[in-house]
């Protein structure tokens, strides 16, 4: 799934119980306009992943909550939990690498980690997505 990214939708968005990857953009940027297609490609291949787009240049607010400094960056979110965020462009088998470790992961051993280092643990919801 291919959604734009808003300030009214982030929170709901990256609070998936799943994986979400945010391509964090700009129309006047060079390496975004190569991403874009590959993004788009990689995106149809994992429709169970939520991915999205953020127009850093529209999104002002959400640009600077997320902390989004360079364009390209992309974000990697599993079940709310930033695990990955990295400026750059991507080529198609880096992005699949992105995906095949986030599903990988042991998600529970990431919230006990939070849970020992005293940072706050996002809630599942309630019935899944």
């Amino acid at each position: 799934m291919l959604v734009e990214l808003t300030q009214e939708n982030c929170r709901v968005t990256l609070i998936r119980d799943d994986i979400v990857l945010a391509d964090c953009w700009a129309s006047s940027c060079g390496a975004c306009k190569v991403l874009g297609p590959i993004y788009a490609k990689v995106a149809e291949m994992h429709p169970q992943h939520t991915f999205a787009k953020l127009d850093t240049l529209v999104e002002d607010d959400l640009t600077s909550a997320l902390d989004i400094v360079n364009v390209p960056t992309l974000l990697l979110y599993r079940d709310g939990i930033l695990l990955f965020k990295q400026e750059g462009n991507f080529d198609e088998a880096r992005l699949e690498d992105i995906i095949a470790q986030a599903e990988a992961i042991d998600m529970d051993a990431v919230r006990a980690e939070m849970e020992r280092e005293g940072t706050e643990v996002p809630q599942p919801r309630e019935g899944g997505h």
